[in-house]
């Protein structure tokens, strides 16, 4: 039998294994294995990880102790084949015992047949895409709620020989408030919601007439402080228009550092967010998150970690019944980039209201 499928000795495991955990992209799928790479150093910190992702991702795994981020540099040294070849014999000379492949994508696959070439074990996320699909698909439709992301990815550290529970989950403490931050609102006893009001495809995005209305009635209200998140310069645009308009926003697009904003999120009272990275990062220092979702749904396995399902706002599924028409909210019938309009920005405010009271 080779190596590649052998477990690793439990004594082993408590001496302590250098395991390679891989997820490239996207941000919020990244930070979604941040709560699980918690739990597994909470349970085995005898081991180490390096975890092979984007350099930019790094000060989400801050606090964690034991781990070390590798860069991936797909788009020079690491890049194609040869690229990737080289990619895993540096890992393999960083000692590396075996592999917990997060992303199962085409160059992780790459790095896998290398990786079993060297002897070096590899267990990779079984993305239920069949699953997914019967979801997903218009005729047939099989409504119901499939295995979380998170759990996927604890899946692939039990096939590795380390099982993990979640109990043993403890969340960080708030982080410092940035003093740009501070400066604007440091002695306000408001509380303090972030909002997020993009998504990467439109379908998945509450429309800004409606986010409009939200912030309106938001602005009435004498006890919530605003921060506007975002990123592109379309959307930063629109944000600082709505800064100018609403006196309790503040758009910190722009204005703060990724591990700045990191450290605000860490320090809200509540976030609003779409099906996207935003609600995830949230989610992962245990800020309350409500979501709301268009085209996809919760049941997907996308829900951000330990919310209510009571928090994900829904659009009315009696009107579109073909929700979720994807997993990404990249496909959809005609006329249902709409269905995310039937959530009202009353019921929207109203729920805000309820998680921070």
């Amino acid at each position: 039998m080779s190596t590649a499928h052998q477990h690793i000795p439990n004594e082993n495991r408590e001496k302590g294994a250098h395991i390679l955990a891989i997820r490239l992209s996207a941000m919020g799928d990244v930070a979604m294995t941040v709560p699980v790479i918690r739990t597994f150093m909470a349970m085995y910190p005898n081991c180490r990880i390096t975890f092979l992702t984007r350099p930019f991702f790094a000060p989400m795994f801050k606090g964690i102790p034991n781990i070390e981020i590798y860069e991936a540099d797909i788009n020079g040294e690491h890049n194609g084949v040869m690229g990737l070849g080289r990619l895993a014999r540096e890992l393999r000379n960083h000692e590396i015992e075996m592999v917990a492949d997060l992303h199962n994508v085409l160059r992780s696959n790459v790095l896998k047949s290398v990786f079993y070439f060297f002897g070096i074990p590899v267990k990779q996320i079984d993305k239920g895409r069949a699953d997914k699909k019967k979801l997903t698909r218009e005729d047939h439709k099989v409504f119901k709620e499939l295995k979380s992301t998170h759990q996927r990815y604890v899946d692939v550290f039990t096939a590795l020989g380390f099982p993990l529970d979640f109990n043993k989950h403890i969340f960080p403490e708030k982080q410092q408030i940035p003093s740009k931050i501070h400066e604007i609102v440091a002695h306000s006893s408001k509380k303090w919601l972030g909002i997020a009001p993009f998504a990467q495809h439109s379908s998945k995005a509450y429309p800004a007439d409606l986010m409009e209305e939200v912030l309106k009635k938001l602005n009435k209200q004498d006890n919530i402080q605003v921060f506007l998140f975002g990123g592109g310069k379309a959307e930063i645009k629109k944000l600082r228009s709505w800064e100018q308009q609403f006196e309790n926003s503040i758009n910190v697009a722009g204005l703060l550092s990724f591990e700045e904003e990191l450290a605000l999120i860490s320090n809200l009272d509540a976030m609003l967010s779409m099906d996207s990275g935003n609600g995830h990062m949230a989610a992962m220092y245990g800020v309350p998150v409500i979501t709301i979702w268009g085209v996809t749904h919760p049941f997907a396995g996308f829900k951000p970690f330990q919310q209510p399902f009571e928090n994900s706002m829904i659009p009315d599924l009696e009107k579109f019944p073909k929700i979720p028409t994807s997993v990404y909210g990249n496909k959809y019938p005609e006329g249902y980039e709409l269905a995310i309009r039937t959530i009202s920005p009353v019921r929207v405010v109203k729920k805000i209201n309820s998680v921070l009271n």
